[in-house]
C-alpha cells in the first residue's frame, strides 16, 4: 500500500519558498515513499556499526533507545511532510548537539534532506569523530536513494556561520547565550530554530504510587548517565509521601553500579563532559548536608556517584542542568507552590515540561505558565520527533525571523510549512 505522501501533488508537498531567488524543481513523488523504506532498511542492517559509533558517547541502553527513536521518526516522516506541507528550502544549516547523534542526525539532518536541496551539518567539536562515523554509515544510502544532499563537516564555528548566513533555515542546538550570537550573523529572512533546555520538573503528588513513582524518577533522571536535555532536574515530592519515597530511591540509587557505556547492562557510566563533572561536584559540595547517599565525584576518572539530594522548600531555587546521576529531590506542601515557582521569571524562561503523578491540582491544563504537562508520563515517553518539540519558554527553544523570537515547541517541517508565518 503506497503512504499518503506519494498520492499527494508536488504544489501541496513542496510549495515553493516566498524568497530567496528562484527555487530548484521539487523530486518525483515516489522519493519519499521510496527512501524512507530505504532508510529505515539501511538503519536496521547497519545496527551494529550504528551502536558501536553511539556507545562512543551514550550508553548502550540510550544508544538502542536512540536507535528505535530514530526509526519511529524515519518511519513517521512521510505523515509529518504531507501534514505540514513544508516549503522548499534551498539550504539548510545545522549545529549538531554532542548527545543523540543518530537521532539528531535523522530529525535534523535525513528528514529535512526531503525537502531541502542540502543539508550542512556541524558536528560539536567534543563528539565530531563519533558523528562523523554515523554520517559515513548512513549518508551513502540517502545519496543512493536520490535523497538530498547531507554535507557534514567537523569546521569552526566562524566558518559555519558563513554557511549559516547563506541558508534559508538554521537549526541550532546548545547554550541560549550562544544561540543569540549566531542570530546576529543571520539575515532578517532567515529561519532559525534554537533548540535549548529546561529543568523538566517531575511531580510526585499525594496519590503518587511510590513504588511506580521511584522507578519512573530513575527513568526521567538516568537516561544515558542523565547527560539528556530532557531529564529531569529537580523532584518535588509532596510532603506526605517523603517519608516513603526518598528511602526507595535511596536504596535504588545505591544499588547503581557505574561501569562501561558499552556493557548493556550499565546504567550509569563515566560521564562524557568534563563541565558536567565538575559542575556537579561544585553543587554536591555546596550541598553535602542534605545529601542523602552517593556524592562522591572522581573528576579525574569523570565519574559521579549516583546521588540522592533532598533540599527543603525555597521559592528562589532554581535547579541548574546536572548533566549528572544526580537526583534531586524538593518538599512542597501544596500544589500552589510549584504553580507560583512554574510562573517565576526564571522558570518562565526556560519552561519545557513538567511531569505530574499523582497531583489532581495540576492535571487536566495543556501547560502551566510556558511548561508544557506531561500527566503521568515523563518527558521520554510526551516525546515524538515527528511533532515539535518542547515548551513555550524562550530559553528553552524558539523560532526567530524578521528580528522577531517566539517560544514554542519546534519542528522544522512545521515553521516551514505553508502555513507558517514568512
Amino acid at each position: 500500500m503506497q503512504s499518503g505522501i506519494m498520492e499527494a501533488t508536488h504544489e501541496a508537498a513542496f510549495p515553493q519558498a516566498s524568497a530567496g531567488g528562484p527555487v530548484p524543481a521539487p523530486r518525483s513523488r515516489p522519493l519519499v515513499g521510496a527512501l524512507v523504506p530505504g532508510l529505515v532498511d539501511a538503519v536496521l542492517r547497519h545496527r551494529d556499526e550504528l551502536l558501536c559509533a553511539l556507545t562512543r558517547v551514550a550508553t548502550a541502553r540510550a544508544a538502542t533507545d536512540e536507535l528505535f527513536r530514530s526509526l519511529r521518526a524515519l518511519s513517521g516522516a512521510p505523515w509529518e511532510i504531507l501534514r505540514n506541507s513544508p516549503r522548499r528550502l534551498g539550504r539548510l544549516a545545522t549545529f549538531l548537539p554532542s548527545n543523540n547523534l543518530l537521532y539528531s542526525y535523522v530529525l535534523f539532518g535525513v528528514i529535512p534532506s526531503l525537502y531541502t536541496e542540502e543539508v550542512r551539518i556541524r558536528p560539536s567539536a567534543r563528539v565530531a569523530p563519533a558523528a562523523m562515523a554515523v554520517h559515513e554509515i548512513l549518508e551513502p544510502h540517502l545519496r543512493g536513494l536520490g535523497g538530498g544532499r547531507i554535507v557534514m563537516a567537523p569546521v569552526s564555528q566562524r566558518e559555519f556561520l558563513v554557511h549559516c548566513a547563506r541558508s534559508d533555515a538554521v537549526v541550532f542546538t546548545g547554550q541560549p547565550d550562544n544561540g543569540e550570537a549566531v542570530a546576529a550573523h543571520l539575515p532578517g529572512d532567515a529561519l532559525l530554530l534554537a533548540f535549548g533546555s529546561g529543568p523538566n520538573p517531575l511531580v510526585v503528588g499525594p496519590r503518587a504510587d511510590p513504588g511506580a513513582v521511584c522507578r519512573t524518577v530513575l527513568d526521567a533522571r538516568l537516561y544515558n548517565s542523565g547527560q539528556d536535555c530532557l531529564c529531569t532536574d529537580v523532584v518535588f515530592v509532596h510532603r506526605s509521601l517523603v517519608g516513603e519515597l526518598l528511602p526507595r530511591l535511596a536504596d535504588a540509587l545505591t544499588a547503581v553500579p557505574v561501569g562501561d557505556r558499552r556493557d548493556p547492562g550499565t546504567l550509569v557510566a563515566p560521564l562524557l563532559y568534563p563541565d558536567a563533572v565538575e559542575g556537579a561536584a561544585g553543587f554536591l559540595a555546596g550541598h553535602r548536608e542534605f545529601t542523602v547517599c552517593g556524592g562522591r565525584v572522581d573528576p579525574a576518572r569523570r565519574i559521579v556517584e549516583p546521588t540522592l539530594v533532598h533540599l527543603p522548600w525555597q521559592d528562589a531555587f532554581h535547579p541548574p542542568e546536572f548533566f549528572s546521576p544526580v537526583v534531586l529531590t524538593v518538599e512542597y506542601d501544596s500544589p500552589g507552590q510549584i504553580t507560583r515557582w512554574l510562573h517565576s521569571r526564571e522558570e518562565t524562561s526556560r519552561g519545557m515540561y513538567v511531569s505530574v503523578f499523582g497531583e489532581p491540582a495540576l492535571a487536566g491544563s495543556a501547560r502551566i505558565a510556558t511548561s508544557v504537562v506531561c500527566e503521568e508520563r515523563i518527558t521520554f515517553d510526551a516525546e515524538d520527533g515527528n511533532r515539535p518539540f518542547g515548551g513555550y519558554g524562550p530559553r528553552a527553544g524558539h523560532v526567530r525571523r524578521h528580528g522577531t523570537a517566539a517560544g514554542r515547541p519546534l519542528l522544522l517541517s512545521a515553521e516551514a510549512g505553508a502555513g507558517a508565518a514568512s
